[in-house]
């Protein structure tokens, strides 16, 4: 079986982290290049996380400022 991308890595941190309560909403998130150094992945694996993450509901981007956990 072939192994999970990396972007899909990154989600399913990040997820498990919220929904751990590490990371409440209203929490931002760290910045991609934080994203891109602790993943050693590129800014385009790290905004394809984030993407999906978005899509999900679990985030939301605020232009300039970063990307927050989304309130439930």
């Amino acid at each position: 079986m072939p192994a999970k991308p990396k972007w899909a890595q990154i989600v399913d941190s990040i997820r498990a982290q919220i929904e751990s309560g590490e990371l409440a909403p209203g929490d931002k998130l760290p910045s991609t290049s934080q994203l891109c150094a602790q993943h050693s992945v590129s800014a385009i694996v790290v905004r394809q996380a984030i993407n999906a993450l978005k899509i999900e509901g679990l985030v939301e981007g605020v232009g300039g400022v970063g990307v927050f956990v989304a309130e439930r």
